[in-house]
């Protein structure tokens, strides 16, 4: 079983488009230099408030999902201690058993102990080529 690595993406709405703040600036930019003769109109108002809390619950549910992803990751990760990996290292393949787990940075690390019995430590989930 081959396991790929796992990136972490996060999206910038800034170089997407507008966000949240800006959209309430622009809203209160109209609000405030609108024709006092010829009000904003309160159907395009509304539509605009819509569009506001789509994009704060859009946003909010893109943060939910990273974390998500992260999680399912350390899930993945746990149930390869105890298990013997074959895993690419720059001194070659090697096979091992998972003995610990690292949580520490964006992603999984794992401890793995060699046949004839050396550590390996901090070796990602992308250098692991097969599951035993």
């Amino acid at each position: 079983m081959s396991i790929s690595g796992i990136s972490s993406t996060t999206t910038n709405l800034r170089a997407n488009g507008l966000g949240q703040e800006d959209f309430m600036k622009i809203l209160l930019t109209q609000l405030t230099y609108q024709d006092p003769m010829k009000p904003m109109d309160n159907q395009q108002f509304m539509a605009q408030m819509a569009q506001f809390t789509s994009l704060e619950q859009t946003q909010q549910l893109n943060d939910k999902i990273t974390t998500l992803i992260g999680n399912q990751a350390a899930l993945q990760s746990v149930g390869l201690i105890g298990r013997t990996v074959d895993v690419n290292s720059t001194s070659g393949a090697l096979t091992g058993t998972v003995i610990s787990l690292s949580l520490a940075g964006d992603s999984p690390l794992i401890t793995l102990r060699t046949s004839a019995g050396a550590t390996l430590q901090n070796i990602g989930l992308s250098q692991i080529t097969a599951v035993r």
